[in-house]
């Protein structure tokens, strides 16, 4: 898979598993089902309930090791301040809805960028080198909007398949 180290994935797992069940979606899953990442990231209805009710900053933080942005990235992905992200850290409170969306959805194309080039080092790559099928834009310059994460995404999925425009 990546050159994660397996920890990383296992508390992904474990803090996706603790969110759900400790949330409002608890009622749909079993209460001794362990929930993984990637089965999370199949399941749109379940994503949507986590997102409604905010990322708690353990499970962002957990999702940043997963990933391979740094704070300036996350910074610019939840148009937030460096300074606001560790107040975060500091509060009780769950991100807000808006903000939860994009965390979710930076940690979806990542699983999906590391199903694809099989390694951090190599996903990085691409998302750092500009993509004629994107208009010559490197992928990273698109995360920032949800369409552009769309298009990422359909990169993505065009390359797993091996259908290169």
């Amino acid at each position: 898979m990546k050159t994660i180290e397996k920890s990383v994935v296992e508390k992904l797992d474990h803090e996706i598993t603790h969110v759900v069940k400790t949330g409002v979606v608890r009622k749909s899953v079993g209460a001794t089902v362990k929930i993984s990442h990637s089965d999370f990231f199949k399941d749109k209805l379940m994503m949507i309930k986590v997102i409604r009710e905010g990322v708690p900053y353990s499970l962002f933080t957990t999702i940043q090791a997963y990933t391979p942005f740094t704070d300036k990235d996350w910074s610019n992905f939840l148009d937030i301040s460096t300074k606001s992200l560790l107040r975060y850290k500091q509060s009780t409170k769950n991100f807000k809805p808006i903000h939860s969306e994009k965390i979710i959805e930076m940690a979806e194309v990542t699983n999906i960028g590391l199903d694809v080039f099989g390694s951090m080092e190599k996903f990085k790559l691409w998302l750092e080198t500009p993509n004629f099928s994107l208009g010559n834009i490197k992928p990273m310059d698109l995360l920032r909007d949800s369409y552009g994460k769309e298009l990422v995404i359909s990169e993505l999925t065009r390359i797993n398949y091996g259908i290169l425009v």
